[in-house]
Parts: C-alpha cells; structure tokens; sequence
C-alpha cells in the first residue's frame, strides 16, 4: 500500500484547522511555520530557547504580527490555558529524552479547554536518514521521541489521530545538502565538512534521480494529542 506524500504544512492543515486558532509553534527555529500558519489565518507565537535561535526568524518577519519569545519545551513562556494548539513541528526529538514528558506536561497546560497537541516528527528510517546520519545519527532521540508520545498518559495526553505520510526532499548537490542540514544545527557544519567525501559518495548512491538531483522520502509521524478524558 503506497504512502501519501505530502507536505509537513498539507497535514497539519488537515488535522489542526488554523484558521482563526491561538497557537504555539515550540522550537520555532526560522519561523516558516509560523509564517505560513499566519497566512493560514492563526495567531501565532513562536519560542525558541534563544535570542541567537530567534534571530533569523525576527530578521524574516517584519509584517506577520507574530509574537516571538524566548522560552524551553519544558517551561514555556506562557499562561495556562492561553492557546489552542500546541505544536512541536520536527521538534520534540530536540529536546532532552529526561525532559519530554516535561515538555508535553507544558503543552497541555497552555491548552484551552478542547485544543489540542500537534506532533510531527521525522522517523529514524529511508534513505535520507541514512545519508543525514552520516552527520548527526539521531536514531536514539527520534525513538524517545515516539517513546513518549506512545506513553502520552504520563503528561495527561491521549493520542486521538495519528498519521504516517512521505516529505519529499529535493538535494541537487553536496552544497545544497549542507545547507538543508547545517542550518538546523550550527554545530554539524565541521562534522559535515570533515565527512564530505563521504557524503558526496553516498548522495549518488542513496534516494533516487531526478533531473539533476537526487529525490529522497522522509517518512513522518504526526500526532494529534487530546487532553485526557480523566482530566475533565
């Protein structure tokens, strides 16, 4: 049975409906999803754990209205009950596995009454994991990840919806590569560039061409997240 492939946006859309919602994009980082949410129709405050981290985002959103604070998963910057939906888009794996059911606890006490958790996260499989765990092997955190998300209970949550979809990603060189992975993480650049030969060797080998590129899926996971009936 074939995956639907599918943008990160496309699926959330779907299953969170923004338009006219509070919501919380925790770990920010650029703020395209804060952005793109705010085209949607949402209000949104993005948090990230630094002015350093915010930087970028502030610098590329000058007329959205959007709120940018610094703050961390496991103590945001917020009132209870203040938003509608809480996402952590590619996110939750970033934060400490000792911290996750912290991090999932602050999401559901900035929740209104009936919102709701979003969780979309890469999963450790597929070719592009291969290639980008040359660089930073993230199989451990990506299961603690899932890890705490099966065992949402712990924070009050109960998983209502869950999806499984294919991001299509588009390398067309070693360059662009570096870009796509440094950016998300200053700290890969001198493993990336101690290892280039080596990932150069394996983008010809891994994903699949097309026109002078290489095609790879990455395979996610989005979760909905509900507070737990036993919370009403």
């Amino acid at each position: 049975m074939s995956r639907e492939v599918a943008s990160d946006l496309t699926v959330l859309e779907r299953l969170v409906q923004p338009a006219g919602k509070d919501i919380v994009d925790i770990g920010c980082g650029g703020g395209a999803l804060v952005r793109e949410l705010i085209g949607l129709g949402a209000r949104v405050v993005g948090v990230e754990v630094s002015d350093q981290q915010l930087a970028t985002a502030l610098a590329r959103d000058t007329e959205t209205g959007a709120r940018y604070v610094v703050g961390r998963a496991q103590a945001l910057p917020l009132d209870d009950a203040t938003v509608d939906v809480a996402v952590f888009m590619r996110s939750l794996h970033h934060v400490a596995p000792s911290d996750l059911v912290a991090a999932l606890n602050e999401a559901a006490r900035v929740l209104r009454p009936g919102g709701m958790v979003y969780v979309a996260e890469p999963l450790a499989r597929g070719d592009y994991f291969k290639l980008v765990s040359l660089v930073d092997d993230e199989t451990v955190v990506r299961a603690a990840a899932q890890q705490v998300l099966t065992d949402a209970g712990r924070a009050g949550l109960r998983r209502s919806t869950t999806v499984e979809y294919d991001v299509a990603i588009r390398v067309t060189d070693l360059d662009s590569l570096r870009i796509r992975v440094v950016s998300s993480d200053p700290d890969r650049g001198p493993v990336f560039d101690a290892r280039a030969t080596e990932l150069e060797e394996a983008l010809t080998r891994l994903g699949e061409p097309a026109e002078g590129a290489r095609l790879f899926l990455q395979p996610m996971r989005a979760d909905v997240l509900l507070v737990a009936d036993s919370w009403h």
